[in-house]
Protein backbone atom coordinates (compact mmCIF):
# COMPACT_ATOMS: atom_id res chain seq x y z
CA UNK A 1 0.00 0.00 0.00
CA UNK A 2 1.61 3.65 -1.05
CA UNK A 3 1.46 6.21 1.30
CA UNK A 4 1.34 9.69 -0.98
CA UNK A 5 2.66 12.81 0.00
CA UNK A 6 -0.61 15.51 -1.62
CA UNK A 7 1.53 18.42 -1.65
CA UNK A 8 3.76 16.29 -4.61
CA UNK A 9 2.11 13.02 -5.21
CA UNK A 10 5.61 11.16 -4.46
CA UNK A 11 5.18 8.26 -2.51
CA UNK A 12 6.35 8.58 0.94
CA UNK A 13 6.65 4.95 2.28
CA UNK A 14 4.74 1.76 1.24
CA UNK A 15 3.35 -0.15 3.64
CA UNK A 16 1.81 -4.26 4.23
CA UNK A 17 -1.84 -3.83 3.94
CA UNK A 18 -4.03 -5.76 6.58
CA UNK A 19 -7.11 -8.09 5.32
CA UNK A 20 -9.98 -9.31 7.20
CA UNK A 21 -7.54 -12.14 8.32
CA UNK A 22 -5.13 -9.32 10.58
CA UNK A 23 -8.55 -7.49 11.35
CA UNK A 24 -9.54 -10.89 13.33
CA UNK A 25 -6.25 -11.46 15.08
CA UNK A 26 -6.36 -7.94 16.59
CA UNK A 27 -9.80 -8.31 17.74
CA UNK A 28 -8.83 -11.80 19.28
CA UNK A 29 -5.74 -10.14 20.58
CA UNK A 30 -7.79 -7.09 22.16
CA UNK A 31 -10.42 -9.81 23.66
CA UNK A 32 -7.92 -11.74 25.52
CA UNK A 33 -6.40 -8.38 27.11
CA UNK A 34 -9.25 -7.04 28.38
CA UNK A 35 -10.51 -9.99 29.51
CA UNK A 36 -7.47 -11.58 30.89
CA UNK A 37 -4.50 -8.95 30.44
CA UNK A 38 -3.07 -6.36 32.87
CA UNK A 39 -4.58 -3.26 31.26
CA UNK A 40 -8.14 -2.97 32.33
CA UNK A 41 -6.90 -3.98 35.80
CA UNK A 42 -3.93 -2.08 37.18
CA UNK A 43 -4.59 0.97 39.37
CA UNK A 44 -5.85 3.72 37.87
CA UNK A 45 -2.88 5.82 39.94
CA UNK A 46 -0.86 3.83 37.32
CA UNK A 47 -3.06 4.06 34.23
CA UNK A 48 -2.67 7.89 34.95
CA UNK A 49 0.62 8.11 35.05
CA UNK A 50 0.80 6.20 31.73
CA UNK A 51 -1.73 8.21 30.23
CA UNK A 52 0.33 11.14 31.39
CA UNK A 53 3.69 9.86 30.13
CA UNK A 54 2.00 9.71 26.66
CA UNK A 55 0.96 12.76 26.82
CA UNK A 56 4.89 13.82 27.58
CA UNK A 57 5.72 11.39 24.96
CA UNK A 58 4.19 13.14 21.65
CA UNK A 59 5.27 16.64 23.10
CA UNK A 60 8.94 15.19 23.00
CA UNK A 61 7.90 13.61 19.22
CA UNK A 62 6.45 17.33 18.57
CA UNK A 63 8.79 17.91 15.58
CA UNK A 64 8.81 14.18 14.18
CA UNK A 65 4.82 14.27 14.54
CA UNK A 66 4.56 17.89 12.63
CA UNK A 67 6.51 16.93 9.90
CA UNK A 68 4.65 13.48 9.40
CA UNK A 69 1.35 14.84 9.74
CA UNK A 70 2.10 17.61 7.23
CA UNK A 71 3.75 15.20 4.74
CA UNK A 72 1.14 12.62 4.49
CA UNK A 73 -2.04 14.94 4.30
CA UNK A 74 -0.34 18.06 2.98
CA UNK A 75 -1.96 20.18 5.69
CA UNK A 76 0.63 23.41 6.16
CA UNK A 77 3.73 22.74 8.72
CA UNK A 78 2.34 25.39 10.92
CA UNK A 79 -0.96 24.13 11.37
CA UNK A 80 0.17 20.16 12.87
CA UNK A 81 3.39 22.28 14.81
CA UNK A 82 1.26 24.69 16.40
CA UNK A 83 -2.16 23.12 16.05
CA UNK A 84 -2.56 19.64 15.84
CA UNK A 85 0.44 18.27 18.21
CA UNK A 86 -0.05 20.06 21.02
CA UNK A 87 -3.71 19.48 21.15
CA UNK A 88 -3.07 15.90 20.58
CA UNK A 89 -1.03 15.86 24.08
CA UNK A 90 -3.22 17.80 25.65
CA UNK A 91 -5.89 15.24 24.95
CA UNK A 92 -4.32 12.49 26.74
CA UNK A 93 -2.99 15.13 29.74
CA UNK A 94 -6.67 16.08 30.51
CA UNK A 95 -8.39 12.48 30.50
CA UNK A 96 -5.17 11.15 32.53
CA UNK A 97 -5.90 14.30 34.96
CA UNK A 98 -9.80 13.66 35.27
CA UNK A 99 -9.89 9.79 34.51
CA UNK A 100 -10.01 9.10 38.79
CA UNK A 101 -12.65 11.47 38.78
CA UNK A 102 -14.72 10.12 35.68
CA UNK A 103 -14.74 6.63 37.18
CA UNK A 104 -15.09 7.29 40.58
CA UNK A 105 -18.14 5.21 41.86
CA UNK A 106 -21.53 6.74 43.63
CA UNK A 107 -23.33 5.66 46.07
CA UNK A 108 -27.35 6.03 46.86
CA UNK A 109 -29.35 5.48 49.32
CA UNK A 110 -32.62 4.39 47.41
CA UNK A 111 -34.75 2.81 49.95
CA UNK A 112 -34.13 2.46 54.24
CA UNK A 113 -33.81 -1.39 53.37
CA UNK A 114 -31.58 -1.04 50.00
CA UNK A 115 -27.92 0.89 49.51
CA UNK A 116 -27.03 1.25 45.71
CA UNK A 117 -24.00 1.51 44.31
CA UNK A 118 -23.51 2.72 40.74
CA UNK A 119 -19.73 1.79 38.76
CA UNK A 120 -18.18 2.97 35.87
CA UNK A 121 -16.29 0.58 34.06
CA UNK A 122 -14.68 -0.14 30.64
CA UNK A 123 -16.63 -1.36 27.91
CA UNK A 124 -14.47 -3.70 26.72
CA UNK A 125 -12.78 -3.75 23.26
CA UNK A 126 -12.93 -1.02 21.41
CA UNK A 127 -12.60 -0.21 17.49
CA UNK A 128 -11.28 3.68 16.55
CA UNK A 129 -11.82 4.37 13.34
CA UNK A 130 -10.30 8.05 11.96
CA UNK A 131 -10.44 10.25 9.11
CA UNK A 132 -7.71 11.66 7.22
CA UNK A 133 -8.45 15.32 7.75
CA UNK A 134 -7.02 14.63 11.06
CA UNK A 135 -5.18 12.21 11.70
CA UNK A 136 -3.21 12.16 14.90
CA UNK A 137 -5.79 15.12 16.24
CA UNK A 138 -8.88 12.72 16.06
CA UNK A 139 -7.17 9.65 16.84
CA UNK A 140 -5.56 11.19 20.26
CA UNK A 141 -9.10 12.21 20.80
CA UNK A 142 -10.30 9.13 20.78
CA UNK A 143 -7.68 6.94 22.07
CA UNK A 144 -6.94 8.75 24.97
CA UNK A 145 -10.59 8.60 26.16
CA UNK A 146 -10.05 4.94 25.55
CA UNK A 147 -7.39 4.29 27.25
CA UNK A 148 -8.17 6.53 30.40
CA UNK A 149 -11.50 4.76 30.67
CA UNK A 150 -9.78 0.71 30.77
CA UNK A 151 -10.74 -0.64 27.39
CA UNK A 152 -8.82 -2.44 24.42
CA UNK A 153 -8.41 -0.34 21.83
CA UNK A 154 -8.13 -1.54 18.02
CA UNK A 155 -6.94 2.19 15.98
CA UNK A 156 -7.77 1.70 12.56
CA UNK A 157 -6.51 5.12 11.07
CA UNK A 158 -7.45 6.20 6.91
CA UNK A 159 -5.06 4.28 4.50
CA UNK A 160 -4.38 7.26 3.13
CA UNK A 161 -3.19 8.54 6.81
CA UNK A 162 -1.65 6.17 8.92
CA UNK A 163 1.59 7.29 9.36
CA UNK A 164 1.31 9.71 12.53
CA UNK A 165 -0.83 6.73 14.39
CA UNK A 166 1.88 4.04 13.73
CA UNK A 167 3.87 6.74 15.60
CA UNK A 168 1.33 7.34 18.51
CA UNK A 169 1.44 3.56 19.01
CA UNK A 170 5.11 3.54 19.63
CA UNK A 171 4.66 5.97 21.82
CA UNK A 172 2.17 4.17 23.97
CA UNK A 173 4.13 0.83 24.38
CA UNK A 174 7.31 2.70 25.03
CA UNK A 175 5.76 3.93 28.15
CA UNK A 176 3.79 0.85 29.27
CA UNK A 177 0.54 0.39 27.40
CA UNK A 178 0.66 -3.44 26.69
CA UNK A 179 1.04 -4.56 23.46
CA UNK A 180 -2.57 -5.56 23.12
CA UNK A 181 -4.59 -2.80 24.61
CA UNK A 182 -3.48 -0.85 21.89
CA UNK A 183 -3.11 -1.97 18.00
CA UNK A 184 -3.04 -0.31 14.95
CA UNK A 185 -4.71 -1.97 11.84
CA UNK A 186 -3.76 -0.21 8.67
CA UNK A 187 -5.88 -1.22 5.62
CA UNK A 188 -8.52 -0.57 3.51
CA UNK A 189 -12.05 0.32 4.81
CA UNK A 190 -13.81 -2.57 2.35
CA UNK A 191 -11.13 -4.88 3.56
CA UNK A 192 -10.99 -4.34 7.61
CA UNK A 193 -14.29 -2.52 8.28
CA UNK A 194 -16.56 -5.29 7.89
CA UNK A 195 -14.22 -7.33 10.10
CA UNK A 196 -13.95 -5.19 12.77
CA UNK A 197 -17.59 -3.80 13.06
CA UNK A 198 -19.38 -7.01 12.48
CA UNK A 199 -16.94 -8.85 14.99
CA UNK A 200 -19.52 -10.02 18.26
CA UNK A 201 -16.25 -9.78 20.54
CA UNK A 202 -16.27 -5.68 19.71
CA UNK A 203 -17.87 -4.06 22.23
CA UNK A 204 -17.78 -0.79 21.04
CA UNK A 205 -17.49 1.44 17.13
CA UNK A 206 -16.59 4.97 17.72
CA UNK A 207 -16.29 6.78 14.23
CA UNK A 208 -15.30 9.77 12.30
CA UNK A 209 -15.98 10.33 9.39
CA UNK A 210 -18.20 10.29 5.86
CA UNK A 211 -22.02 9.61 5.72
CA UNK A 212 -21.37 6.83 3.35
CA UNK A 213 -18.91 4.96 5.34
CA UNK A 214 -20.95 5.42 8.64
CA UNK A 215 -23.90 3.70 7.08
CA UNK A 216 -22.08 1.04 6.24
CA UNK A 217 -20.57 0.59 10.29
CA UNK A 218 -24.35 1.00 10.82
CA UNK A 219 -24.96 -1.87 8.56
CA UNK A 220 -21.89 -4.23 9.66
CA UNK A 221 -22.56 -3.46 13.22
CA UNK A 222 -26.35 -4.67 13.22
CA UNK A 223 -25.28 -8.12 13.06
CA UNK A 224 -24.57 -7.90 16.83
CA UNK A 225 -25.37 -5.28 19.80
CA UNK A 226 -22.84 -2.99 20.45
CA UNK A 227 -22.15 0.70 21.50
CA UNK A 228 -21.79 2.54 18.32
CA UNK A 229 -20.16 6.82 18.65
CA UNK A 230 -21.04 8.33 15.64
CA UNK A 231 -19.56 11.86 14.45
CA UNK A 232 -20.45 11.80 10.91
CA UNK A 233 -20.68 14.93 8.33
CA UNK A 234 -21.63 18.28 8.56
CA UNK A 235 -22.73 21.44 6.41
CA UNK A 236 -22.27 24.27 8.73
CA UNK A 237 -23.45 27.84 8.58
CA UNK A 238 -21.99 31.13 9.76
CA UNK A 239 -24.34 33.48 10.28
CA UNK A 240 -22.99 37.48 9.85
CA UNK A 241 -25.52 39.73 11.96
CA UNK A 242 -25.75 43.39 10.51
CA UNK A 243 -23.78 44.58 13.99
CA UNK A 244 -20.94 42.44 13.89
CA UNK A 245 -17.22 43.61 13.58
CA UNK A 246 -16.97 43.15 10.28
CA UNK A 247 -13.24 42.59 10.35
CA UNK A 248 -13.23 39.74 12.54
CA UNK A 249 -16.75 38.30 11.03
CA UNK A 250 -14.89 37.98 7.62
CA UNK A 251 -11.20 36.66 9.05
CA UNK A 252 -12.97 34.53 11.19
CA UNK A 253 -14.76 33.12 8.24
CA UNK A 254 -12.06 32.83 6.13
CA UNK A 255 -10.44 30.78 9.29
CA UNK A 256 -13.62 28.47 9.08
CA UNK A 257 -13.61 27.36 5.69
CA UNK A 258 -10.03 27.61 4.62
CA UNK A 259 -8.45 26.33 7.11
CA UNK A 260 -6.76 22.77 6.28
CA UNK A 261 -8.36 23.33 2.84
CA UNK A 262 -11.86 23.49 4.02
CA UNK A 263 -11.36 19.45 4.97
CA UNK A 264 -13.15 19.67 8.16
CA UNK A 265 -16.27 18.51 9.47
CA UNK A 266 -16.90 21.84 11.34
CA UNK A 267 -16.44 23.59 7.99
CA UNK A 268 -18.71 26.78 7.77
CA UNK A 269 -18.98 26.19 4.27
CA UNK A 270 -22.77 28.44 4.70
CA UNK A 271 -22.07 31.73 4.96
CA UNK A 272 -25.16 33.61 5.98
CA UNK A 273 -24.99 37.74 5.91
CA UNK A 274 -27.72 39.94 6.82
CA UNK A 275 -28.94 42.36 3.80
CA UNK A 276 -27.54 45.94 4.89
CA UNK A 277 -23.89 44.09 5.30
CA UNK A 278 -24.21 41.61 2.37
CA UNK A 279 -22.36 43.48 -0.48
CA UNK A 280 -19.46 44.78 1.64
CA UNK A 281 -19.12 40.88 3.95
CA UNK A 282 -18.46 39.76 -0.21
CA UNK A 283 -15.64 42.42 -1.25
CA UNK A 284 -13.67 42.45 2.04
CA UNK A 285 -14.07 38.15 1.85
CA UNK A 286 -12.83 37.41 -1.21
CA UNK A 287 -10.38 40.41 -1.26
CA UNK A 288 -8.75 38.49 1.65
CA UNK A 289 -9.28 35.12 0.48
CA UNK A 290 -7.44 36.15 -2.88
CA UNK A 291 -4.85 36.72 -0.93
CA UNK A 292 -4.17 33.11 0.70
CA UNK A 293 -0.97 31.63 0.12
CA UNK A 294 -0.99 28.06 -1.14
CA UNK A 295 2.13 26.56 -1.26
CA UNK A 296 3.82 22.98 -0.22
CA UNK A 297 2.73 21.94 3.43
CA UNK A 298 6.67 21.81 4.47
CA UNK A 299 7.01 25.37 3.73
CA UNK A 300 6.28 27.84 6.73
CA UNK A 301 4.95 30.31 4.58
CA UNK A 302 1.98 28.17 3.70
CA UNK A 303 -1.47 29.05 4.20
CA UNK A 304 -3.02 26.52 2.16
CA UNK A 305 -1.79 23.52 1.18
CA UNK A 306 -3.49 20.72 -0.94
CA UNK A 307 -6.76 18.70 -0.81
CA UNK A 308 -5.63 15.22 0.26
CA UNK A 309 -5.92 13.82 -3.02
CA UNK A 310 -6.82 14.16 -6.78
CA UNK A 311 -10.33 12.43 -6.48
CA UNK A 312 -11.03 14.47 -3.54
CA UNK A 313 -10.11 17.72 -6.12
CA UNK A 314 -12.00 16.36 -9.01
CA UNK A 315 -15.32 15.83 -6.16
CA UNK A 316 -14.84 19.48 -5.13
CA UNK A 317 -14.21 20.97 -8.70
CA UNK A 318 -17.20 19.13 -9.59
CA UNK A 319 -19.40 20.69 -7.30
CA UNK A 320 -17.94 24.19 -8.30
CA UNK A 321 -19.19 23.37 -11.60
CA UNK A 322 -22.62 22.27 -10.31
CA UNK A 323 -22.69 25.26 -8.34
CA UNK A 324 -22.40 27.68 -11.58
CA UNK A 325 -25.40 25.55 -13.65
CA UNK A 326 -27.48 25.89 -10.92
CA UNK A 327 -26.80 29.92 -11.22
CA UNK A 328 -24.25 30.66 -8.13
CA UNK A 329 -22.13 33.55 -8.96
CA UNK A 330 -18.33 32.76 -8.71
CA UNK A 331 -16.20 35.52 -6.83
CA UNK A 332 -13.09 33.83 -7.02
CA UNK A 333 -11.26 30.52 -7.57
CA UNK A 334 -13.03 27.78 -9.07
CA UNK A 335 -10.02 25.81 -9.88
CA UNK A 336 -6.87 24.12 -9.47
CA UNK A 337 -3.85 26.87 -9.54
CA UNK A 338 -1.87 27.37 -12.44
CA UNK A 339 1.77 27.85 -10.56
CA UNK A 340 3.87 25.82 -11.82
CA UNK A 341 5.57 24.58 -8.71
CA UNK A 342 1.88 23.00 -7.45
CA UNK A 343 1.37 21.20 -10.52
CA UNK A 344 1.72 17.72 -8.64
CA UNK A 345 0.18 18.35 -6.02
CA UNK A 346 -3.99 18.45 -5.40
CA UNK A 347 -4.00 22.03 -5.23
CA UNK A 348 -7.47 24.21 -5.18
CA UNK A 349 -7.85 27.20 -5.36
CA UNK A 350 -9.59 29.43 -2.25
CA UNK A 351 -13.69 29.50 -3.69
CA UNK A 352 -16.63 31.85 -2.83
CA UNK A 353 -19.80 31.49 -4.36
CA UNK A 354 -22.52 34.17 -4.07
CA UNK A 355 -26.19 34.03 -4.87
CA UNK A 356 -26.54 30.76 -3.55
CA UNK A 357 -29.80 29.42 -2.47
CA UNK A 358 -31.30 26.78 -0.52
CA UNK A 359 -31.97 24.63 -3.14
CA UNK A 360 -28.74 24.49 -4.98
CA UNK A 361 -26.38 21.33 -4.19
CA UNK A 362 -23.60 23.23 -2.71
CA UNK A 363 -25.99 24.80 -0.06
CA UNK A 364 -26.84 21.05 1.06
CA UNK A 365 -23.90 18.64 0.70
CA UNK A 366 -21.09 18.51 2.32
CA UNK A 367 -18.03 19.88 -0.67
CA UNK A 368 -15.09 18.93 2.14
CA UNK A 369 -12.93 21.69 0.20
CA UNK A 370 -12.19 24.98 0.27
CA UNK A 371 -15.64 26.56 -1.17
CA UNK A 372 -17.90 28.99 0.42
CA UNK A 373 -21.09 29.78 -0.36
CA UNK A 374 -22.51 32.90 0.91
CA UNK A 375 -26.24 33.72 0.89
CA UNK A 376 -28.28 36.70 2.52
CA UNK A 377 -31.14 37.03 5.25
CA UNK A 378 -33.02 40.04 6.28
CA UNK A 379 -34.92 38.75 9.40
CA UNK A 380 -33.17 36.42 12.53
CA UNK A 381 -35.66 33.85 12.02
CA UNK A 382 -34.89 33.71 8.15
CA UNK A 383 -31.39 33.01 9.50
CA UNK A 384 -31.98 30.40 11.77
CA UNK A 385 -34.55 29.01 9.26
CA UNK A 386 -31.59 28.87 6.34
CA UNK A 387 -29.14 27.60 9.18
CA UNK A 388 -31.75 24.86 9.63
CA UNK A 389 -32.79 23.59 6.12
CA UNK A 390 -30.06 20.93 5.72
CA UNK A 391 -29.52 17.14 6.94
CA UNK A 392 -26.90 18.19 9.20
CA UNK A 393 -26.40 19.40 12.36
CA UNK A 394 -22.98 19.61 13.34
CA UNK A 395 -21.99 23.41 14.80
CA UNK A 396 -22.41 26.91 13.41
CA UNK A 397 -21.00 30.26 14.34
CA UNK A 398 -22.46 33.15 14.99
CA UNK A 399 -21.00 37.00 14.74
CA UNK A 400 -22.65 39.92 16.53
CA UNK A 401 -21.97 42.35 19.17
CA UNK A 402 -24.90 41.66 20.97
CA UNK A 403 -24.27 38.80 22.74
CA UNK A 404 -27.83 38.15 24.00
CA UNK A 405 -29.44 38.25 20.66
CA UNK A 406 -26.75 35.89 19.73
CA UNK A 407 -27.34 33.76 22.33
CA UNK A 408 -31.23 33.89 21.26
CA UNK A 409 -30.48 32.99 17.90
CA UNK A 410 -28.56 30.24 19.20
CA UNK A 411 -31.16 28.82 20.78
CA UNK A 412 -33.17 28.20 17.56
CA UNK A 413 -30.44 26.78 15.49
CA UNK A 414 -30.13 23.07 15.20
CA UNK A 415 -26.88 22.19 15.87
CA UNK A 416 -24.13 20.64 18.79
CA UNK A 417 -22.17 23.05 19.25
CA UNK A 418 -22.19 26.45 18.61
CA UNK A 419 -19.76 29.61 18.42
CA UNK A 420 -20.17 33.34 19.26
CA UNK A 421 -17.77 35.75 17.76
CA UNK A 422 -14.87 32.47 17.12
CA UNK A 423 -14.81 30.03 15.27
CA UNK A 424 -13.13 26.48 16.09
CA UNK A 425 -12.33 26.46 19.61
CA UNK A 426 -12.76 22.70 21.15
CA UNK A 427 -11.67 22.60 24.98
CA UNK A 428 -10.97 18.90 26.15
CA UNK A 429 -13.42 20.02 29.41
CA UNK A 430 -16.28 20.51 26.71
CA UNK A 431 -18.47 17.34 24.55
CA UNK A 432 -18.59 17.55 21.08
CA UNK A 433 -20.84 15.92 18.38
CA UNK A 434 -23.78 16.54 16.13
CA UNK A 435 -27.61 15.79 15.73
CA UNK A 436 -29.51 14.46 12.48
CA UNK A 437 -27.34 13.17 9.80
CA UNK A 438 -23.94 14.73 11.91
CA UNK A 439 -23.94 11.39 13.84
CA UNK A 440 -24.67 10.81 17.79
CA UNK A 441 -22.72 10.41 21.20
CA UNK A 442 -19.76 12.84 22.02
CA UNK A 443 -16.61 13.63 22.51
CA UNK A 444 -14.76 15.29 24.67
CA UNK A 445 -15.75 16.75 27.83
CA UNK A 446 -17.11 14.16 30.51
CA UNK A 447 -20.06 13.31 28.35
CA UNK A 448 -17.32 11.97 25.57
CA UNK A 449 -15.37 10.28 28.07
CA UNK A 450 -18.28 8.39 29.73
CA UNK A 451 -19.24 7.29 25.92
CA UNK A 452 -16.24 4.31 26.57
CA UNK A 453 -17.80 3.46 29.26
CA UNK A 454 -20.96 1.31 30.46
CA UNK A 455 -22.85 2.07 33.91
CA UNK A 456 -23.56 -0.73 36.66
CA UNK A 457 -25.52 -0.98 39.30
CA UNK A 458 -25.12 -3.42 42.39
CA UNK A 459 -27.65 -3.33 45.30
CA UNK A 460 -27.20 -4.51 48.59
CA UNK A 461 -30.32 -4.93 50.79
CA UNK A 462 -30.01 -3.77 54.46
CA UNK A 463 -33.06 -5.01 56.09
CA UNK A 464 -33.31 -5.98 59.54
CA UNK A 465 -31.83 -9.46 60.93
CA UNK A 466 -30.70 -9.60 56.63
CA UNK A 467 -34.46 -10.78 56.36
CA UNK A 468 -35.09 -9.15 52.52
CA UNK A 469 -39.35 -9.16 51.74
CA UNK A 470 -38.11 -11.70 48.79
CA UNK A 471 -37.41 -14.09 51.85
CA UNK A 472 -41.13 -14.20 52.76
CA UNK A 473 -42.33 -13.22 49.01
CA UNK A 474 -44.00 -17.05 49.24
CA UNK A 475 -44.32 -18.03 53.43
CA UNK A 476 -42.17 -21.44 52.76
Amino acid sequence: MRVINPSTGEVITELQEAGAAEAQQAVAKAREEFDRGAWPRIPLAERKKIILAIAQGILENAGMLAKLETENCGKPIKETTFMDVPSSARAFAYFAEHLEEFLQAESRQVAAEAEARLLREPLGVAVLIVPWNYPLLIASWKVSQALAAGNCVILKPSSRTPLTALELRKIALAVGVPEAALQVIVGGGEAVGEALCADKRVDMISFTGSNAVGKKILNYASENVKKLNMELGGKSAGIILEDADLEAAVNGSLCSIMLNQGQMCTAMSRILVQEKIYDQFIADFSAKARQIKLGLGIDYQTQMGPLISQAQRKRVADYAQEALQEGAQLICGGKAPAALELKNGFFFEPTIFSGVTPQMAIFQQEVFGPVSCVSKFSTLQEAADLANTTDFALAASIWSKDVKAAQELAAKINAGTIWINTYGMFYEELPFGGFKQSGFGKELGKEGFLEYTRLKTVVADQSKDSKPLVNYWYGF
